[in-house]
């Protein structure tokens, strides 16, 4: 299972995956496992084309050191990959690169597997590795992943143009490369930047160039089953079989990656014209019961909230700045999440494909902290408004409305996106929930906004934004770096806080006493970090996702994940 979409973004790669591992030990596939697999592979008649199906327009940045959202990953992730891989058991295993740690884990070295070729025929090397961390360390990134470069010696200060290389990168030959971190990290392997990009392709265009260029937005290349045929642009992608990928040849001709109205999802599965997508829950029930349909479901490792804006991001200083005071007050953020009945909306809007949360680890992930020991926020009006009181919050002129603590007008404008057919519905849930209770909520701009401009709105620090309907895909390690740091540049909702800053870090370095164990450790850690979030309350956690994928019973080898889907090179055409 390789890391899919919000592994980086998680992404992304925004949460990371425990590493019960720094060892040196890689593992290998068993030879009876691989006899079988063997053999599974014999009966399959190559040949034939899938559609993937999603419902946002792409933006068309198809390099994994530069997309920003699911749009684009659904394209990559049949395209490239990276050195490492997960297991079915959430552990790192080689897949581009084995690695050996030296004895105090500050020190990884990778080897490359030889043949490995990109989709122009150029061999894979160390040096593309190289060239990757370069590119994210670089002082014209404009990215959102130098937090996965950062932990490298000397990645900082060339970041900083203080320097002309990065102290702790090695190459050793064609296909060895060493790398020297700051400190240990118990989740190196997952938090280290570890997709290669093709230097020889990409040539002296900058670094800041580089997301508008031709190389990634017309012609990409990776090392990937299935290499790009034909782009139109935020529509489709049409794929077709890479012969020469490392692992053989994949069994389909194709993948077209459409992009179609999510309105119309249970029909064009009905009709066969999407084979595989993540079904829009408002349509499952209907969907799930499709003669031609394999429905799937497991618990997901994402979650969506309404994150309320405190402050912007300095792109020079590269940090968090809390200078929005309106939604300061920690009573009112309390009350606005009491005032939602986040069940009841899962129930209308998800038909049941979810359950409310109040931290920011699904129950699904080992670091979830018991509910017993954190605030429910469970939903009681008369609660928020007792709460609003406290607060200052009250309705002076009696048109409904609260006022601010000091008698001026108060009101909240909220984002949230289009692309379903109950989007409306659901944005007025809340705001409606939130006018209940006597806060003037309302819809920014007058409307939904499409995926794309919801988050480059969001991201811009558009002053017009103050509370706004978001999602996370995480991977399997628990560690928030990468959207809860202050520093972080994905960190939304804009919320910088020492402690939470402080018990981030401390959550990935090994425990001072040898004996401890390293997953107890975390948990202790990450509950802590848990209960101060949880009573800051920087977002509403909305609700944990339950995801289910709709697959054409004409297509066989589709893995279903908490991530998403996986093993592209086996999908194949059931006779």
């Amino acid at each position: 299972m390789k890391k899919s979409a919000f592994w980086l973004v998680s992404v992304m790669l925004i949460m990371s995956l425990f590493l019960a591992a720094c060892s040196k030990e890689t593992g290998t596939e068993k030879p009876e496992e691989k006899k079988e697999d063997d053999k599974k592979a014999a009966e399959i008649k190559p040949g034939g084309k899938v559609t993937f199906g999603y419902t946002q327009p792409f933006k068309g940045v198809l390099s994994y050191a530069y997309y920003e959202g699911q749009d684009d990953v659904n394209a990559l992730q049949f395209m490239h990959e990276g050195l490492i891989a997960t297991n079915d058991e959430l552990q790192p295993e080689p897949n581009l690169a084995e690695w050996e740690f030296n004895e105090d884990n500050t020190v990884v070295t990778f080897k490359l597997k030889q043949g490995v070729k990109w989709h122009d025929g150029h061999e894979l090397t160390a040096e593309d590795m190289e060239y990757a961390w370069y590119l994210i360390a670089d002082p014209t990134y404009e990215g959102a992943r130098f937090s996965n470069v950062a932990m490298i010696k000397g990645a900082q200060e060339y970041h900083d143009g203080k320097a002309d290389k990065i102290e702790g990168i090695k190459l050793i030959d064609d296909y060895t490369i060493e790398v020297s971190v700051i400190e240990a990290q118990v989740n190196l392997l997952d938090n280290i930047w570890s997709i290669p990009e093709p230097k020889h392709y990409y040539g002296d265009i900058s670094s800041k160039e580089l997301p508008d260029s031709d190389q990634v937005r017309k012609n990409p290349i990776g090392v990937g089953p299935f290499k790009v045929k034909n782009i139109v642009a935020g529509e489709m992608i049409e794929f077709e079989r890479y012969d020469d990928y490392w692992q053989g040849p994949a069994h389909l001709d194709g993948v077209v990656y459409k992009i179609i109205d999510g309105s119309l999802a249970q029909g064009l599965l009905q009709n066969g014209e999407i084979d595989v997508m993540l079904a829009p829950s408002d349509q499952w029930p209907q969907i799930k019961e499709l003669a031609n349909i394999n429905p799937v479901t497991i618990d997901a490792l994402s979650y969506s909230y309404i994150g309320i804006d405190q402050g912007r991001y300095d792109t020079k200083a590269k940090k968090v700045v809390m200078d929005n005071p309106k939604f300061s007050n920690k009573k009112l953020r309390h009350a606005m999440a009491h005032a939602i009945d986040r069940q009841a909306f899962v129930d209308a809007f998800r038909n049941g494909l979810g359950k409310p949360l109040n931290v920011p680890f699904p129950s699904v992930s080992w670091a979830k902290i018991d509910d017993s020991q954190i605030n429910q926020y469970e939903y009681d009006p008369e609660k928020a408004k007792a709460l609003l009181d406290e607060a200052g919050y009250k309705d002076v002129d009696g048109d409904g409305f609260r006022e601010d603590p000091e008698g001026n007008p108060f009101t909240i404008n909220f984002d949230a996106m289009a692309g379903t057919e109950t989007a409306e519905a659901r944005a007025q849930f809340v705001i409606q929930s939130w006018q209940e209770v006597g806060l003037n909520a309302k819809l920014n701009g007058g409307s939904l906004k499409d995926f794309n401009l919801f988050y480059d709105t969001i991201e811009a620090d558009d002053p017009s934004v103050e509370t706004f309907h978001g999602a996370w895909g995480l991977a399997a390690d628990p560690d928030p770096a990468g959207i809860w740091l202050s520093t972080d540049k994905w960190n939304m909702w804009r919320w910088a806080n020492e402690k939470s800053d402080e018990l981030i870090k401390k959550g990935v370095q090994f425990p001072e006493d040898t004996s401890k164990d390293v997953t107890e450790y975390r948990k202790e850690v990450y509950a802590e970090w848990q209960k101060l979030v949880n009573d800051e309350l920087p977002v509403i956690f909305f609700e944990q996702r339950e995801d289910a994928w709709a697959i054409n019973k004409r297509v066989g080898g589709v893995k279903v994940t908490p991530f998403n889907v996986d093993e592209f090179h086996l999908w194949h055409i059931v006779e």
